[in-house]
């Protein structure tokens, strides 16, 4: 379980492939602190460590992994969100959050306002998966709360310390991000369908 308040940023250093899966090498501050066969999410992909060497540590995504979210996406020198799973009796500062990506979104909308930035992202509204204004949505594993939302769009707001602090600051029109919806709007909507 995650909480969506990312820790650090990670730098993607190797990538390899073995047959479908991606074998992806980070390095991270914090790598000292983990242990093989640890759960951390990556861009809110819950990953676990297969291998640490000095600085770096690996983990690796499976196919099913890398056709739902932008995992395959990562180039060498890319920035990724990093959480570590949460403690039992810590505070939630986010929102419960399980690191199963759902689907990804495309990035419709980047406008600075005045200290601030408001994002925009488009995603398909197939999968049932839906958003509400004033809910919890996380975006390549950042907690957010809802700003404007439509059957198969919304947008958020993202603050200073947060465009600042995770790869908010490299997304453009075109991006590709995870989503993760919030868990009780996803059994609500299979409900519904379900009875439909």
């Amino acid at each position: 379980m995650f909480s969506g308040i990312i820790e650090e940023s990670g730098k993607v250093v190797s990538i390899n492939k073995e047959q479908s899966n991606l074998h992806i090498t980070v390095r991270s501050p914090f790598t000292s602190e983990l242990k093989i066969d640890q759960s951390i999410a990556h861009n809110g992909v819950c990953l676990t460590v297969v291998d640490i060497m000095n600085d770096n540590y690996t983990v690796t995504a499976i196919d099913e992994t890398l056709q739902k979210t932008n995992l395959g996406l990562l180039k060498v020198g890319d920035n990724i969100n990093l959480e570590r799973c949460m403690r039992l009796g810590d505070r939630i500062d986010g929102h419960i959050v399980q690191g199963h990506v759902d689907q990804t979104a495309v990035c419709n909308k980047v406008e600075e306002t005045n200290g601030s930035w408001l994002f925009g992202f488009e995603y398909d509204s197939s999968k049932n998966n839906v958003t509400v204004e004033k809910g919890s949505i996380c975006v390549n594993g950042v907690s957010l709360t809802v700003v404007y939302s439509t059957a198969n769009s919304f947008s958020v707001c993202i603050i200073p310390y947060t465009f600042e602090h995770t790869n908010f600051s490299s997304i453009k029109q075109g991006t590709i991000v995870n989503l993760e919806f919030d868990i009780l709007g996803k059994y609500i909507s299979k409900l519904m369908h379900r009875n439909a």
